[in-house]
């Protein structure tokens, strides 16, 4: 198939999961444990309205159906703002009407990634095999078109032995990339925990992403049993600085060189400040004016964005003039269907605007190319 553009991030959110997406993929005796849905019974909504919410045990974990944007929190959706939400009609997870959306906007594959906050589940137990559930559904739904959708695996933070094993099962299983929310992970990714998922990473050759999440860490400090990175270097706001910073000056990545990671929804215009500020931190502690910890990776900090780190942006005209500080390879476009912030269907419009004078073969890589070689599509 040729690719001219690929979505390195979209998404497949609870909202709009099948009802049985979790209750038919487990045992009978989970089947009331696991996340269910029924009708909305809340401050706003009341049985009688006709909504509905997702529930494990007595917690509301999210709405499920095609709310309007004056029925739910009063953000529009992609499809709501581009005339194709049907309240009957769970559009982004029927293959046959995602497709449709795909070749409305020009894209020829599409990297979904899971809801941004999945599976907020206290239960260890639960959590698990709701985990396996949605990875399990998953690969049922990108059988239907295995060279335009590209599953990500949705992976414990809270859980790094279960992460690597269900890393492994998963890899095995077809899919191309999983997801890790790193800005909440517990232990820290870095931390020993981790090691074994990392090297099952290296093994697989299995991307890592790491999408953003609403709810992040921020508690992370030196004591809670693991360490701090990023606040000993940077003051800036991005969730993902200090996971990856983590990550670089733990050693993680001189332990293994052929780990592929994805800072996904992160945009790349504070990339070149962050690459800056880890290499003149790297320089200072090798000198000894600067903490040890800074210095902790082998080679400068800057070399593993080269080698290991990809990530993705949709409208980010700063990062695009910030390229030739970058290492082009290593970017990719998305357009972050079918969330209220996505470019859904004027993507051609919003990347026409953004890279007006770049090469095209800057472009392709962008575009399409990047993608394609690190998903091996």
């Amino acid at each position: 198939m040729e690719y001219k553009v690929i979505s390195a991030d979209d998404h497949l959110d609870i909202r709009f999961f099948p009802k049985d997406i979790f209750t038919s993929r487990v045992s009978a005796d989970m089947k009331d444990r696991v996340p269910h849905v029924v009708p909305a019974n809340n401050e706003r909504y009341k049985p009688e309205d006709g909504m509905s919410d997702w529930i494990v045990g007595d917690k509301v974990m999210a709405p499920w159906g095609c709310y309007t944007a004056a029925q739910g929190s009063g953000a529009m959706w992609a499809i709501e703002r581009g005339g194709s939400l049907r309240v009957d009609e769970l559009r982004p997870t029927t293959p046959e009407l995602r497709l449709e959306d795909m070749e409305r906007d020009g894209i020829q594959a599409s990297v979904m990634y899971g809801p941004p906050d999945p599976f907020f589940i206290d239960d260890p137990e639960i959590r698990r095999v709701t985990f396996r559930a949605y990875n399990d559904w998953l690969v049922e739904f990108c059988s239907y078109a295995p060279d335009r959708f590209i599953g990500v695996a949705q992976l414990d933070y809270e859980d790094p032995e279960f992460s690597a094993d269900e890393l492994a099962r998963t890899a095995e299983a077809g899919l191309k990339h999983v997801n890790v929310l790193a800005a909440r992970a517990k232990p820290a990714w870095y931390e020993p925990e981790w090691e074994r998922f990392w090297s099952i990473a290296e093994e697989t050759g299995i991307p890592v992403g790491s999408h953003l999440t609403v709810v992040q860490r921020r508690d992370r400090v030196a004591g809670e049993g693991g360490r701090n990175y990023g606040g000993a270097v940077f003051s800036l706001g991005q969730q993902l600085v200090e996971p990856y910073a983590g990550l670089i000056l733990s050693g993680v990545l001189d332990r293994h060189p052929g780990v592929k990671v994805v800072m996904a929804e992160s945009g790349i215009a504070f990339v070149p400040n962050m690459i800056q500020t880890l290499d003149v931190g790297w320089k200072r502690a090798h000198a000894g004016t600067a903490p040890a910890t800074v210095g902790g990776c082998e080679r400068p900090p800057s070399e593993y964005f080269r080698d290991n780190i990809w990530m993705t942006f949709q409208e980010d005209p700063y990062g695009i003039a910030m390229l030739p500080l970058l290492y082009e390879d290593r970017i990719m476009w998305a357009s972050d269907y079918p969330h209220p912030a996505s470019t859904w269907p004027n993507s051609a419009e919003v990347i026409e605007s953004q890279m007006k004078g770049l090469s095209d073969d800057t472009i392709h890589k962008l575009l399409a190319g990047n993608a394609q070689a690190l998903y091996g599509l």
